[in-house]
Parts: structure tokens; C-alpha cells; sequence
């Protein structure tokens, strides 16, 4: 006896929405408010930081003393403002000559911002400051280590000439030159290569021995005339005084006449 095929009973869409909805309801309740709440405080919190760095940059505009820039700096800390209100204080105390000052500004500016763009700009400032400090060494280690951390920098070359001039005035001839050439090598289409080419040209190499003089020839006479030909040193010697006083000159043999056969 045949049996009867079974049938299944075909899904319903609507049906098993309803289903997952009414299983589901409140966990994609719970997610969608959220992150309604995240984009919320984030569009708050941009909102507030926006108006504190118009409010920040009113202040440094302002600002012309270095205590309005350090009121800045405590009052409107990680924004743009405070960063160049740092660079601004650092140049007031420079200028008052507080150049250990400016060189402590300096280094929290790099402490607080250590990828801003005005980087190089700081240790370029820190290095100056520790030249005017008679720091030479320190000036100097700056300037190098500020050329090869931040080699595409406007204020690597700088640094480089910069070098130059501390190393020609502790008499390191070779090693300002090779700094010299450096430039010229790399930032060959930089205004420093103008610089540093006639650096070069001034800066001569400590090994190269100075031009030896012309020896004077015996008896005060020039060496000169020992050395020219066909002239006999009875030409040199005064004129032979003849009879009643009268001065006979010298007899000149040239070397043809006293060469030719005696007859």
C-alpha cells in the first residue's frame, strides 16, 4: 500500500520577524540607545572643545605679556593656543635674557606636544639659547641631533650651518668642512648651499702647508740673477776705478766668446 508523501509546512517571513523581534526586542533597544548616547556626548564634546580653543585663541591674541601667556597655558591646556603660547613665553624670557627659562618652556612645549609641527623650531631655540649660556657643547650636540632626527625639516641646513660656525670657532677646520659638504650633498637646492658653499671656500684644510718664500741669495744679493744665463758675476761687482779717478767699466765675457778657439 503506497504511503503519502509528507509535507512541510512552508515558513511564514512576517511570522519569524515577529518571532525575533519579540525575542530580541530589548537587547537592539538597549544598542540603539547607545549609541545614540555615544554620538550624543561625542557631538557635545566636540561641541565644547571647539568653543574652548575660540575661546583659547581670543585669550592668546590678546596676550602680550609673559604672564598673560602663561595664564593662557594654565587655563586652556591641549589646545593649539597653549602650544604656541609656549613658543611665545619661550621667546619673551629669550629676549630678557632668561635663557635657562626659555630652554624649561621649551622642554615641556616638547614634553606636552611631541608631534606638533613647530618641533624642529623648539630645539632650534634650545640650541641658540645653550650658545648664548656658553653651553658650546651642548649648542652643538643639539644642532646634530636635530639634523638627523628631522632631516626633511626647513631647519635641519640650519642646524647643519649653524654647526659650522661652532666648529670654526674652536678650530675644528676639517670638521666644519665635511659638515660643509654634507650640505651642499643633500640639500643642494636649499638657500643653506649658497652659505655653506662659501663657507667652504674660506675654511682651508689644516693639513695644507704654507708657500715657502724665496731665499734671499748670499751677500744680499737676489737668487734670481744667480740663475739667468749668460751673465758672469764680475757683472754684478762695482765698476773698477781707474787712473785720476775715472771708473772703467766691467769687462763682460759671454759664454759664445770665451767658447771660441784660441788662435
Amino acid at each position: 500500500m503506497p504511503t503519502a508523501p509528507i509535507s512541510h509546512p512552508t515558513p511564514d517571513p512576517l511570522m519569524e520577524t515577529q518571532l525575533f523581534w519579540a525575542r530580541n526586542k530589548m537587547p537592539i533597544l538597549i544598542a540603539i540607545a547607545a549609541i545614540l548616547i555615544a554620538l550624543v556626548g561625542y557631538g557635545a564634546y566636540q561641541y565644547r572643545a571647539a568653543r574652548r580653543a575660540v575661546a583659547a585663541a581670543a585669550a592668546l591674541a590678546q596676550a602680550k605679556t609673559s604672564e598673560s601667556y602663561q595664564k593662557v597655558i594654565s587655563d586652556y591646556q591641549s589646545t593649539p593656543a597653549a602650544a604656541s603660547a609656549y613658543l611665545l613665553l619661550a621667546a619673551e624670557q629669550r629676549m630678557a635674557n632668561q635663557f635657562a627659562d626659555a630652554n624649561l618652556t621649551l622642554q615641556k612645549f616638547l614634553h606636552v606636544n611631541p608631534k606638533h609641527e613647530l618641533v624642529a623650531t623648539a630645539k632650534m631655540a634650545i640650541a641658540a639659547n645653550h650658545e648664548s649660556l656658553g653651553n658650546t657643547e651642548e649648542a652643538l650636540d643639539t644642532y646634530r641631533r636635530l639634523a638627523a632626527d628631522h632631516p626633511k625639516d626647513f631647519n635641519a641646513p640650519l642646524a647643519m650651518l649653524a654647526q659650522v660656525s661652532i666648529l670654526k670657532r674652536t678650530g675644528k677646520i676639517d670638521e666644519a668642512r665635511k659638515v660643509c659638504e654634507t650640505i651642499l650633498t643633500q640639500y643642494r637646492e636649499s638657500f643653506a648651499s649658497a652659505e655653506a658653499t662659501q663657507q667652504l671656500r674660506q675654511l682651508k684644510p689644516a693639513d695644507v702647508p704654507a708657500a715657502p718664500s724665496a731665499a734671499a741669495a748670499p751677500n744680499g744679493t737676489d737668487a734670481a740673477a744667480d740663475l739667468q744665463p749668460g751673465v758672469d758675476d764680475n757683472a754684478n761687482a762695482a765698476p773698477a776705478q781707474g787712473a785720476g779717478g775715472a771708473s772703467v767699466p766691467p769687462i763682460v765675457v759671454s759664454p759664445a766668446a770665451s767658447a771660441a778657439p784660441t788662435p
